[in-house]
């Protein structure tokens, strides 16, 4: 699935990624030197072809080594799918090739507005018509793939005269964005991750992604949710390899429970798979909901079973150095927005609104 300088750079790196000890710019260029930025996108648009879910696999396995490196990985493939689903062309064309090779980094600052999609938030960034454009102010506070050296930022915006928000790709060089400091994380450190203020910036309208948020949102959904999910499943498979690892004599009674957890994790990843490729969740974002509930509950159990079959040498730094990471790592999985709260606050009112 990754060729194996990714694979053995992602290894070494794993560690130093995860607490900031090694350099941000690296795991884009990483990443695209391998081609993985390339993967379920068509050979017309320079991608290596493929669908979303092959995109969704490589994603997965960069996750089974790095969770850091996948979260880079995510931000960029979701900024370059809103380019994909946007009617603007002429954008399209002009950053796809910089995007697919690693030299511009995309984020995707639409955490907010999916939260405001099911009525969670308020959209934080507003705009005042101009004679060419809009003039933004506001603030994005978790942006991850905010690359010093270059950036653009995908952001739904609130029309101060009214009427449908809209979707804005925002350039890094714009006279009065600021970015801050890279945000003091658990792990994820060489992730780019930080906030975003916005004072009267000027942006022109070839840079309109979609004039309606809440047309263009519900239609990109699947697919932010769908290759987020990648970082539940790579970490939860690698957990359960480590866990076979481990499992032997006096605990071979775990082998039970290591089967049955492989199966529904395998199980639960053709649910996903399949709604992706044939647009389920596009009616049905309650499955879709579900569904990375389920993968972020198979994360906390792999977890837990390689704890058990390695018992007290995952407290032995010798040892359980990479166990301590991706314990960390697990902890994320439910709170990257939308968070599972969130989603199980969204079912609960959807089922509210059925049973009235």
């Amino acid at each position: 699935m990754l060729d194996a300088q990714l694979s053995e750079w992602l290894d070494a790196q794993a560690q130093a990624l995860d607490q900031g000890h090694c350099d941000p710019q690296e795991v884009l260029a990483r990443l695209a030197d391998a081609g993985v930025l390339r993967v379920g996108i068509s050979q017309a648009q320079g991608g290596s072809g493929g669908e979303l879910t092959d995109a969704l696999e490589v994603m997965a396995a960069v996750a089974s080594h790095s969770l850091a490196a996948a979260f880079v990985f995510w931000g960029q493939r979701a900024f370059v799918e809103y380019l994909l689903h946007s009617p603007n062309a002429a954008l399209r064309e002009r950053l796809l090739p910089s995007l697919l090779n690693g030299e511009l980094a995309g984020a995707t600052g639409l955490s907010n507005a999916m939260k405001y999609l099911s009525g969670v938030e308020a959209l934080q960034v507003r705009a005042q018509d101009q004679d060419h454009g809009w003039s933004l102010s506001g603030r994005l506070h978790w942006v991850t793939n905010l690359r010093k050296s270059g950036f653009v930022v995908a952001a739904a915006i609130e029309h101060e005269e009214g009427g449908a928000p809209f979707i804005l790709a925002i350039p890094d060089a714009l006279a009065g964005l600021q970015r801050s400091d890279d945000l003091q994380l658990m792990g994820l450190q060489s992730s780019n991750t930080a906030a975003l203020d916005l004072d009267q910036v000027q942006v022109p309208r070839e840079w309109l992604l979609h004039e309606d948020a809440r047309v263009f949102l519900p239609a990109v959904r699947p697919a932010f949710l769908g290759l987020q999910c990648s970082l539940a499943i790579g970490l939860a498979r690698r957990a359960l390899v480590e866990a076979g690892r481990h499992i032997e004599g006096a605990r071979s009674f775990l082998l039970p429970a290591l089967q049955e957890q492989r199966e529904q994790l395998e199980q639960t990843i053709s649910e996903l798979k399949s709604g992706l490729l044939d647009g389920r969740f596009l009616a049905q974002p309650a499955a879709l909901f579900r569904v990375r509930i389920a993968l972020a509950e198979a994360t906390a159990n792999a977890l837990q079973l390689e704890l058990q079959a390695s018992g007290g040498k995952a407290y032995l730094d010798e040892y359980g150095s990479g166990f301590a990471r991706r314990w960390r790592e697990s902890a994320f999985v439910p709170i990257v927005t939308p968070s599972l709260v969130q989603l199980r606050a969204e079912l609960q009112r959807q089922a509210r609104n059925a049973a009235a």
